[in-house]
């Protein structure tokens, strides 16, 4: 097991570029109006400010904002860098050859470049550190989400592999520390999931056991308690289907939330605290830690090239297996 790659000096910086491919319904229509109708995170000022100090060309041409676009115009935006926000870096190759590296993802750690994220990112970190060029993320974890991230190095592996987790030819195991004791050694649950209409969240999802809307999707995940304390549980699940936040939603909806989780944890509005950086040091302590107690921490699937099956397993973060010590202690060393 290999640990992350030093930088080297050869690699040259890496810098966020926005591009776009002017289509027919945008042909004629000036730079600025195009922005600023578009692209509406700077105002029409800003964006005048951005042609005007170049940042913003056209077919990689330095242009003005009376620019007339055409059909087929390249479009690009190079913004000046800003502060992102620490993130943890430490990730392992757990396996690797010609075609995949499988990697041991710590949290909090984005995957791909979105929102405040670029260098600070999964990808930044493989291009940079890592030698890889382009790295295809075969499946994504959630910034707070630790564990197993397959990348494929090439565009046949990548899309060899796609169409296993399409078709659910890939085993796919987590561990997740949630709060309360679960009930049963195993459960199965077997549903929908749809958008929480009752959420101030847009992104947030429910998990419906029965009378689901109609923009709602099947999803199935099998649950194994491993141990509990009373106040906590820590469980194996695996997904049958691979929906958008499918294993913390359904435990929610279970009542059995995940420890740490902001979004669906014992609170939501812990999460609109946490995005305007307003968390309290109560709100930490209801947290318990400053990540969401979820792991992928096991996947098996047939490698492209060989036909074989390839397996990695990775045990539970220490910060996230300590809670069921320190829990337990804090309990028989109450009067």
């Amino acid at each position: 097991m290999a640990d992350m790659k030093n930088p080297t000096a050869s690699h040259p910086p890496l810098a966020r570029r926005l591009a776009v491919r002017v289509t027919a319904a945008d042909a004629g229509c000036g730079l600025l109006d195009f922005l600023s109708r578009r692209f509406t995170y700077l105002d029409r000022a800003a964006w005048q400010e951005e042609i005007a100090a170049g940042r913003v060309i056209v077919n990689a041409v330095s242009i003005t904002t009376t620019h007339t676009l055409q059909v087929g115009d390249e479009v690009e935006y190079h913004p000046l860098p800003m502060s992102e926000p620490e993130v943890a870096t430490d990730y392992r190759v757990v396996y690797e050859d010609d075609d995949l590296l499988l990697i041991d993802k710590p949290a909090p750690l984005p995957c791909h470049p979105g929102g405040r994220y670029f260098c600070h990112t999964l990808w930044a970190l493989l291009k940079e550190h890592h030698d890889l060029p382009q790295p295809f993320f075969i499946n994504r974890l959630d910034r707070e989400t630790s564990g197993l991230v397959l990348v494929a190095k090439n565009e046949d592996t990548a899309r060899h592999c796609a169409a296993q987790f399409t078709n659910h030819m890939v085993e796919k195991e987590y561990l997740v520390l949630v709060e309360g004791m679960f009930p049963a050694p195993e459960v199965t649950a077997t549903g929908w999931l749809a958008p929480d209409p009752e959420s101030a969240v847009r992104k947030k999802m429910r998990f419906y056991r029965e009378c689901p809307p109609l923009d709602a999707k099947a999803c199935c995940t099998e649950f194994t308690r491993l141990t509990t304390n009373n106040t906590l549980s820590l469980l194996r699940a695996r997904p049958r289907t691979g929906r958008c936040h499918q294993i913390r939603a359904t435990l929610l909806a279970l009542g059995f939330p995940v420890v740490g989780d902001k979004l669906y944890g014992v609170d939501e509005t812990l999460f609109l605290r946490f995005i305007s950086n307003r968390l309290t040091a109560t709100d930490w302590q209801r947290l318990r830690i400053p990540r969401q107690a979820l792991h992928a921490s096991r996947l098996t699937i047939t490698h492209p090239a060989t036909g074989r099956l390839l397996t990695a397993a990775v045990p539970l973060p220490q910060e996230v297996a300590n809670l069921l010590t320190i829990d337990h202690k804090k309990r028989t060393e109450s009067p």
